[in-house]
C-alpha cells in the first residue's frame, strides 16, 4: 500500500497570506486585474476608493502588484460569504499584521463562525417566508378555481 499522505489542506483565500501571491515585481494593468478576477473596472475602482486596494499610479493608469492580487482574493472570498466592507477591512488588516499566524487563524475562525450563525438565522427566516408565500399562492389558486 502506498504510504504517501493523501490528506491535503486547502488554505482558504480569506486566510491570506497577502504577499507573494504572484511573481515578485510583476504588475497587472487594471484590465488584466479585471480579467483575472472576472470583475468590472468599476468594481476595482470601488475597492480602491474604499481603501481595500492600493494600485500604483503611473499617470492616469493603475497597476496592481502582488499585494493587491492577494487582497483581491481575500476580498472576493470574504464577499462571497457575506462579510461587510468593514469586516473585510478587518480581515485584511489581520492577515497583513504581525500577529502570530495561529492567532490570525483563530480570529478568522471566530469571524467566519459569527457569519455562519448570521447566515443560519437568515436561512431560517427565508425558509419561513418561502413557506408563507407557498401558503398564499395555494390559497390564491383555490380562490381562482372557485370563482
Amino acid at each position: 500500500m502506498n504510504s504517501v499522505a493523501t490528506k491535503m489542506v486547502v488554505v482558504p483565500d480569506i486566510a491570506g497570506p497577502i504577499d507573494n501571491v504572484n511573481e515578485e515585481g510583476k504588475v497587472l494593468a487594471i484590465s488584466e486585474m479585471s480579467e483575472l478576477f472576472n470583475v468590472t473596472l468599476r468594481t476595482l475602482r470601488f475597492y480602491e476608493e474604499k481603501g481595500l486596494l492600493n494600485p500604483v499610479r503611473r499617470g492616469a493608469r493603475r497597476f496592481y502588484g502582488a499585494r493587491d492580487v492577494g487582497r483581491m482574493r481575500v476580498i472576493l472570498q470574504a464577499k462571497k460569504i457575506g462579510l461587510t466592507l468593514a469586516e473585510i477591512r478587518r480581515v485584511i488588516k489581520l492577515v497583513e499584521s504581525d500577529v502570530p499566524r495561529s492567532e490570525q487563524l483563530g480570529e478568522l475562525q471566530t469571524i467566519c463562525a459569527g457569519q455562519q450563525q448570521i447566515l443560519s438565522e437568515q436561512k431560517v427566516m427565508l425558509d419561513e417566508q418561502v413557506a408563507e408565500v407557498e401558503d398564499v399562492l395555494g390559497a390564491l389558486g383555490a380562490l381562482m378555481s372557485v370563482g
